[in-house]
């Protein structure tokens, strides 16, 4: 994993740099960013790239009292320079030896006691297939199911062990540990290592939400804030590294709110025709009474949860463009034509205080349906809130 390699994050990347590059490493840093930011990618390149670094030459006395290096080697090699150096290669294929990783695990049959090492073939290959994935993605890909992942007392012991050796190539033994939200109150095993590590011991931890891990560790760490990504970032991710056609790159972008893994997923399914759908729903709700209603109850309960929470966050985003729309002007925003006529009609039937009321109540339906909600049930109540919040207006959204 290269810097480059990373979406975006171009002000993040220059501060890492420099802080290898001054000597200003602290011995335990905190990446903490929303999903699909890139914390994952980027504290993988970033623990590459200082594990590839070159070893201080040693130096002995000469014959004049002072002190020689033994061979001249640069003390700092730049992102570019790095690549071509035989310990890079092996830290992109996360085999170098000085270069470590932690992260939620589950025993693979009744009374085992897992610890990352045991899942380090899945890790590599879920890395190379998903950089961008989250927790729950991981758990599915090494089987979990059901399971709960942990970080366990018996990793904690095993990562102490793992850094109190010594380094084999590298000037720095780098620990990448991935999610110290699952670490429980075994995690205070971790804190005399982390506050008094060896020699040239660095901690990457990576992390969605700092209000879930423990306070002691949060306490010891150097804060490293990933931003969401911009819209265009993502547009051109996904155009470039996903071969998205541009007009469905932007769409996606502005609903995603920055997250890429989120992107790939809308983008798996963007030949669904949500704005139909809506229509559909808005014309059933506004002017064609119970029976067209019972109707798409039927219709978009059978689409799975994850279709119908993206209808949802669809839905969300049009009311957003509408919104934007009344205090920006249409000129002002990049849309479709499509979109930008859809958010026009909102704007007619539903004032900004209708649609913050309807947004409100989509995010809340979105959050039922994340817990297994009975969708028809949730979408017929949900359409009699609709009614009411609009009340009797009937502008009908034809093509």
């Amino acid at each position: 994993m290269q810097f480059k390699d990373v979406i975006g994050q171009s002000a993040t990347k220059q501060h890492l740099v420099e802080m290898v590059e001054q000597n200003r490493l602290s011995h335990a840093l905190l990446f903490l960013g929303r999903e699909g930011s890139g914390t994952l990618p980027l504290a993988l390149a970033f623990a590459q790239y200082v594990v590839s670094q070159p070893v201080a030459s040693p130096e002995v006395a000469d014959l004049f009292g002072g002190f020689t290096a033994l061979e001249s080697k640069p003390s700092f090699l730049t992102p570019e320079q790095v690549v071509g150096a035989s310990a890079f290669q092996r830290a992109e294929q996360l085999i170098h030896p000085d270069l470590h990783f932690s992260y939620p695990v589950i025993p693979r049959k009744s009374g085992d006691k897992p610890v990352s090492t045991d899942y380090i073939s899945e890790w590599r290959e879920f890395i190379t297939q998903f950089p961008y994935g989250n927790v729950y993605d991981w758990l599915q890909f090494i089987g979990a199911e059901n399971k709960q992942g942990n970080i366990t007392a018996d990793e904690c012991n095993d990562i102490i062990r793992k850094l109190s050796l010594k380094s084999f190539e590298s000037e720095y033994k780098v620990l990448v540990l991935w999610m110290p939200e699952y670490l429980g109150k075994e995690g205070n095993k971790l804190l005399k290592l982390i506050e008094e590590p060896p020699p040239n011991t660095l901690f990457i931890l990576v992390a969605e939400n700092d209000e879930q891990i423990l306070p002691t560790i949060l306490s010891r760490c150097q804060l490293v804030k990933i931003p969401s990504l911009e819209n265009n970032e993502v547009e051109q991710a996904l155009v470039e590294r996903a071969q998205a056609n541009v007009e469905t790159a932007r769409q996606i972008a502005g609903i995603c709110e920055g997250n890429y893994r989120e992107a790939l997923q809308l983008l798996q399914h963007s030949d669904e025709d949500w704005q139909s759908l809506l229509r559909d729903w808005l014309n059933a709700t506004l002017k064609g009474g119970p029976l067209a209603q019972v109707k798409f109850t039927e219709e978009v309960s059978k689409l799975g949860r994850e279709k119908q929470k993206q209808f949802l966050r669809y839905f969300n985003h049009l009311l957003e463009l509408s919104v934007r729309i009344k205090v920006l002007g249409a000129g002002q925003l990049m849309m479709g034509d499509n979109e930008r006529d859809f958010a026009l009609r909102l704007n007619k039937i539903a004032s900004v205080s209708q649609q913050q009321a309807i947004i409100e109540e989509l995010d809340r339906a979105a959050y039922y349906i994340e817990r297994n909600a009975n969708a028809k049930m949730l979408f017929q109540a949900l359409t009699i809130k609709l009614y009411h919040i609009i009340q009797n207006k009937t502008l009908i959204l034809n093509n």
